[in-house]
This record gives structure tokens, C-alpha cells and sequence, in this order.
């Protein structure tokens, strides 16, 4: 029987709910028939009341295509977590309760932190909950594996300064105070963690920062950027819902003939995301609200964001970097730079905070870029189960969205799937930026009550073959994809090349399951050119640096930022798949701030570091398939 402290609680989250102004959530068709809100037993139905409409899209005038049959080439992934030293299992908690946080998982990082060109990985781990945790385990903590450049991994967490154990969700890295290391910020449900790299080791500096964040709130997916071109990494963290066990233990969602369930966002109040401003000296200032990030609920006053994923791009390349924040169950945020410190928040405007029926969609991990190798930059979103994948393309530069998810092939293919990590690569080494999303439903039980529905989902591959089809991606055939196709609980997601063959590899977490790394066994003779930027009076990690690729007739554009997916980070460099061509005619290097360096005739098949302002300053060719070849490799 709840208390009466409980059922006032219960009934304040309701009157506080995002519903009351139509936004509530749609649970899967048919899964939840009912849920009990506390004692009261509140029936909530599976679909959206009335949504408020949404500005009418603009309308898309797709690229010519020509009727042409094709398939995807067979690039096998192969499973080598065991083989390569990755032994980490994600702790989340669960024992029954049935908590919210449980099911989110966390994040993943690849990153250089020894500078040794290799990329190494760390994984987020959650923890027990107090007072739960079995007395013959050990605090989890993250884990750092250092990788010997061949893709085998030493796990080297112990010592490494990392070790603190922490319910961590996400992860940024990024070069924050300019000394030519990568340092570490960790999201977390309660207070954050910010790490500075020393060399071998990381020094916690997070009180000194100013970056902790509230204690009663819990973070999500981050980024480092630099908002203002000063030349420093400024900090921008996603917050979820206003959560709490006694909160969780209220609302008591529940699914016909299973009992109390993992719910959605909908009875929890929003939040407001932090940007701390790097002020040049190791620390950090809040400027949130002054920045114009605090947005409201219009109908309750309450903070509006229920943020998981976010992708910051140079929108309308104006040389300022603009925010895209995904939001669960409530409209997604896009944060337009105004040059001064502040931001707008224009999604509705630019037809990016609703899908194609005027519903905010169950949002997490996000992605974007320019995937047409043309002006139309691409948002990619992944959804909750029976909300396909979202593709907003733009029809012009700085101008309107549209949802062209079902023209473009992903659509009905992800419709089914529930997704979080996602994120555009180029798996083959044509050219042409492919799309990978993890996949796994928040219940246990699901099947229970919609049989459609599975815990565990295979991951989905989709090959971009270009304007010459009906639309740019192919869904990759399971025989195709290799291990990728096994069932997960996928929810992180980041790429990198681990073994110095030139073609990107792939991690995926799991909640309360082992990480799983898959290396790109392709053999298809691709060459690729990858690219690592070391900034001079842009900051140090290049990062918002774009870097374009001419050859012939045709430029590839790739923008240096690792914050992308849900919870995750990708690698530093670049990575520009040539196909046949054997060299790059030219290769720009716009920096943050507007200062160019361009290099001629570059030759494929090598990692190329370009200092701001000096040009190449190391060459590193790719190694030989025949010497990745371990395993059961290529």
C-alpha cells in the first residue's frame, strides 16, 4: 500500500507531466494495456493523445535516382572481445527492483591517452545500488585498455587514476586544457567526474573544474566543443529526467502479466542541460542559463529537456558550432549559435523537433553528417521500438528539415527495433557513409506481452550505395555482417580503427552484459586515407575542424567530432574511404576560427598527422591485412 507522502508524490508527477500538453509517451503498440500509477491504479493507454501540431515540413524534392538493383558486399564482422583482451561486464544494478537507470546502460570511448597512435578504449561501467551490492564483488569501476596497436587489449584500469566507482553513464574526451593529452569527463546519476590526463595516468579535477553538476541529477551523453572560438574545449552535458527511487517506486509502471516493469520518461519532470564555458586556466563557468539553454515547458514552467543524445554540428556553416539534442518522448532541442555567447532554440523552425506526423518520438542515440557527399547534412536518430529511425535531410544549406527515413531505405527495417547507439562510418572504404545502430528492448519480458518484440536484437548495418538506387541504404543481410547480427542488449556504440589497417572497427555495450568488440575483416581492396589534427590556435584536439577530400570531381567532407551515439565517443581522426583511387588530389583542413591548411596529392593507404599551421608532421601507413590477420581474421 503506498503512503500517503507517496501517492501526493505521484499525483504531483502527474500534474507536472509533459502529457498534459500532449506529449506522452507511445509505448509499444499493444505492450503495456495498463499501469498503475502508485495505489491509485491510473490506466495509461498505449497511444499518443493529440499531439499540438507541428509546422508543416517543407517539401522534399528527392535526388534523381535510377532503378538499380543492388547488394551490399559482404564485409564480415567478427566478434574478438575474448581474444582481444576485453573481459569487461557492465554493472547495472538490477536485483528486482525494476529501476529506471538500470536499463540505460552506459557508454564508450576510444581514445589515444598515451599518444602512441594506437586507439585505446574505455568503457563506462553503472554500479550496485546502496546497500545491495554482493559482499564477494568489488566496486565496479570503468575500465581503460591500452591497445599494443594491433588490436589487442591490456586492461590497465588499475592505477590509471580512472578506477573510482561511480554510476557512470556517459563519456567525452577531448583535449580541455591544451597540453597535447586527451582527458576524460564522465556523466553520471548523480554528481560528474572530469579527469586530466598526465601522461600515463589521470588526475581527478573535477572539484577544481567546477564541472561536478548537481548531485540530484543525472547526466547523459556530453561533448567537449568549442562554443565561443576561443581556441578551448568548452563542456556540454545532456541531463534525462528528475529521478529518484521514491520517484521510480511511485509512479509503479507495470505490464499485464508480469507486474512492475521498466516505464518510459513521461511521469518524470525534465531537466536542463549544463554548458560550462572553459575559461583558459583549468576551470570551468556555468553559463546554462545565460547561454539561453534553460528551456521551459510553455504550459507548466517546468524544465522541458529529457536530453540522451547530442550532436554538435556547424548547421549552416557559419564557422560557429550550432547543438542538436535528442530528447526522449518530448520535442528534440536545436540549439542555433548566435555568435555572442548565446543560443536560440529553433527545432521547431527547422522542422527537427517532431517526426513526419507532428509526435515527438522516444529519441536516444543521434548522429549526423553529410551522407549524400553533397550540401544535404542528415540527422540520424534512434527510437524507441515501433518508432522507425528518424532521417531528417535538409533541403538546402540553413534551411528546413525533412523526414526522409522511409525514402532513404531505414525506415521500415528499423521500425521494429529498439535503438540506441547509432552512427555514420564508412564500413567498405567507397566513399560513402554508411549507418550502424545497436538494438535492444528496456524489458526483460517483452516478448511476454508482444511477441514482435525481443530483449535481445541484432545490431543493424546499412550500406549507402549512393543516388543510383531507390534510396541511399541498403539493409546489410545478417550472412553479410557477420557476428554483428547476434543479439544484444545493444546500447552504446563508437568506431575506431584498432588495428592500424585503415578500415573502422566497432564496440557496442551492453546493460548488466559483457561489451563486445567487432573488428572489420573487409577484403574488398579499398584504399583510405586517415586523418589526426593537432591544433595550434584552434583547440588542440581539433576538434569542430572540418576536412574536406577532392577526388576528381567529387569532395567528401568529414567533421572531427567525437561526440556522437548515446553515451559514447568515436576516435579523433578522420577516415575517407577512396575505393579504386589510389591518392587524394587535394585535402583541406578548415580549423575552427577560419584559418585553412591544404595539402596536394596525398597518397591512400596511410594515417596522416596535420598540425595547424605546419602541415604533415607524421606519416603512419596502414598495416598489412596479412599482419591483422589473428583470430580467425581476415
Amino acid at each position: 500500500m503506498a503512503t500517503d507522502k507517496t501517492r501526493r508524490l505521484a499525483e504531483t508527477l502527474v500534474v507536472e507531466d509533459d502529457a498534459v500538453i500532449g506529449r506522452a509517451f507511445r509505448w509499444s503498440a499493444g505492450v503495456l494495456a495498463a499501469i498503475a500509477v502508485g495505489a491509485a491504479g491510473i490506466l495509461w493507454l498505449t497511444n499518443r493523445p493529440e499531439q499540438v501540431p507541428a509546422p508543416v515540413a517543407a517539401v522534399v524534392v528527392p535526388p534523381q535516382r535510377t532503378e538499380v538493383a543492388v547488394e551490399a558486399p559482404d564485409v564480415p564482422f567478427a566478434d574478438v572481445s575474448e581474444v582481444a583482451g576485453i573481459d569487461f561486464i557492465h554493472v547495472n544494478g538490477a536485483d528486482g527492483d525494476k529501476l529506471l537507470p538500470e536499463t540505460m546502460g552506459s557508454g564508450a570511448a576510444f581514445l589515444d591517452f598515451d599518444d602512441d597512435g594506437d586507439e585505446d578504449l574505455l568503457l563506462i561501467n553503472g554500479n550496485y545500488w546502496p546497500g545491495r551490492q554482493p559482499p564477494d564483488r568489488s566496486n565496479p569501476t570503468p575500465a581503460l585498455y591500452r591497445n599494443d596497436g594491433s588490436g589487442r587489449f591490456e586492461n590497465v584500469t588499475s592505477g590509471s587514476g580512472l578506477d573510482v566507482s561511480l554510476h557512470g553513464t556517459g563519456v567525452a574526451i577531448g583535449d580541455y586544457d591544451n597540453d597535447g593529452r586527451i582527458d576524460v569527463f564522465i556523466a553520471a546519476l548523480g554528481q560528474n567526474r572530469l579527469f586530466r590526463n598526465l601522461g600515463s595516468t589521470f588526475e581527478e579535477t573535477t572539484v577544481a573544474a567546477g564541472v561536478a553538476g548537481d548531485e540530484t541529477e543525472w547526466s547523459t551523453s556530453s561533448g567537449f566543443i568549442d562554443y565561443d572560438n576561443d581556441g578551448d574545449l568548452d563542456l556540454f552535458v545532456c541531463n534525462y529526467v528528475r529521478w529518484s527511487r521514491e520517484i521510480d517506486f511511485a509512479v509503479d509502471y507495470r505490464l499485464v502479466g508480469v507486474g512492475r516493469a521498466y516505464g518510459p520518461p513521461m511521469n518524470f519532470q525534465g531537466t536542463f542541460p549544463y554548458l560550462y564555458r572553459n575559461n583558459g586556466d583549468g576551470t570551468f563557468s556555468d553559463v546554462t542559463a545565460a547561454a539561453g539553454l534553460q528551456i521551459k515547458n510553455p504550459a507548466t514552467g517546468v524544465p522541458a529537456a529529457k536530453a540522451l543524445g547530442v550532436a554538435p554540428v556547424d548547421l549552416d556553416r557559419d564557422g560557429w558550432i550550432d547543438l542538436f539534442v535528442a530528447n526522449d518522448t518530448v520535442a528534440n532541442f536545436l540549439f542555433h549559435n548566435q555568435r555572442n555567447g548565446t543560443f536560440l532554440e529553433r527545432a521547431v523552425e527547422f522542422g527537427l523537433a517532431y517526426d513526419r506526423n507532428g509526435s515527438a518520438t522516444g529519441a536516444m542515440g543521434v548522429d549526423v553528417g553529410l551522407y549524400r557527399n553533397d550540401d544535404a547534412l542528415g540527422f540520424f536518430i534512434g527510437n524507441f521500438a515501433n518508432e522507425m529511425t528518424s532521417l531528417y535531410v535538409s533541403q538546402g544549406v540553413g534551411t528546413l528539415f525533412a523526414d526522409e527515413a522511409i525514402a532513404e531505405g531505414i525506415g521500415g527495417p528499423t521500425r521494429l527495433m529498439l535503438s540506441f547507439g547509432l552512427f555514420l562510418f564508412d564500413y567498405d572504404l567507397d566513399g560513402r557513409l554508411d549507418l550502424f545502430q545497436a538494438n535492444g528492448h528496456i524489458e526483460e519480458d517483452i516478448n511476454i506481452v508482444q511477441p514482435s518484440q525481443r530483449f535481445e536484437q541484432p545490431a543493424q548495418l546499412f550500406w549507402n550505395c549512393g543516388v543510383s538506387s531507390r534510396g541511399c541504404f541498403v539493409a546489410v543481410k545478417p550472412e553479410r555482417a557477420g557476428d554483428l547480427a547476434s543479439p544484444m542488449v545493444g546500447r552504446g556504440a563508437a568506431y575506431a580503427d584498432i588495428d592500424g589497417d585503415g578500415d573502422l572497427d566497432v564496440v557496442v555495450t551492453q546493460t548488466g552484459r559483457r561489451a563486445r568488440v567487432f573488428r572489420n575483416d573487409q577484403q574488398l581492396g579499398h584504399h583510405g586515407v586517415r586523418v589526426h589534427l593537432v591544433g595550434a590556435e584552434a583547440n588542440r584536439s581539433g576538434i569542430g575542424a572540418w576536412v574536406e577530400a577532392t577526388i576528381g570531381n567529387q569532395t567528401l567532407r568529414r567533421c572531427v567530432m567525437p561526440a556522437r551515439s548515446y553515451l559514447s565517443q568515436v576516435e579523433l581522426p578522420v577516415t575517407f574511404g577512396l575505393g579504386r583511387a589510389e591518392g587524394i588530389d587535394e585535402l583541406r583542413v578548415l580549423w575552427p576560427g577560419g584559418t585553412i591548411d591544404s595539402l596536394n596529392n596525398v597518397s591512400a593507404d596511410v594515417t596522416y598527422t596535420i598540425r595547424q599551421g605546419q602541415g604533415v608532421t607524421r606519416k603512419r601507413p596502414f598495416r598489412p591485412v596479412a599482419e591483422t590477420a589473428w583470430a580467425g581474421g581476415h
